[in-house]
């Protein structure tokens, strides 16, 4: 993508409910392989930063969605093209190509998919995640294996 997508909104922070969720239930997500850790090398600093997150698959293609917007990972992610994305003690080396239109549609949909049949009114996740309701406000990227 040879332009960067209109920032819509300021990055969120997650609420309360979805901070004590991730806490508790992250580690077990983590070791269980449902979630994964991006490591990508910092923008300004230079250093690796981690950061745990969803990656969904659609038509056979891995993707991963920002959920509170443009983040740092997002900016680092921008920055630095790609990074390694560790699953359940495995890491590879990705490239991170940023999609936009009908490929970031049905991976945002997908995403929601993922976080199961809750009702949108009672599940934080998803009332976290209609904070910002324009999908142009969540980045979404393609992870494609590096060599």
């Amino acid at each position: 993508m040879d332009h960067q997508p209109q920032i819509l909104s300021a990055p969120l922070s997650p609420s309360r409910g979805v901070a004590f969720f991730r806490r508790v239930a992250g580690p077990i997500w983590l070791r269980m392989g449902v979630t994964s850790v991006l490591e990508v090398r910092g923008r300004h600093t230079g250093r690796q930063i981690k950061v745990t997150l969803f990656p969904v698959e659609v038509d056979g293609a891995r993707y991963l969605v920002s959920f509170g917007g443009i983040t740092d990972w997002v900016r680092n992610l921008r920055a630095a093209g790609g990074g390694e994305l560790h699953r359940k003690g495995r890491g590879e080396s990705i490239t991170a190509v940023e999609v936009d239109g009908d490929e970031r549609e049905r991976a945002i949909a997908a995403y929601l998919g993922r976080l199961g049949p809750i009702r949108r009114d009672r599940d934080p996740v998803k009332k976290d995640f209609d904070r910002l309701p324009n999908a142009a406000d969540h980045p979404t990227f393609r992870v494609e294996p590096t060599g």
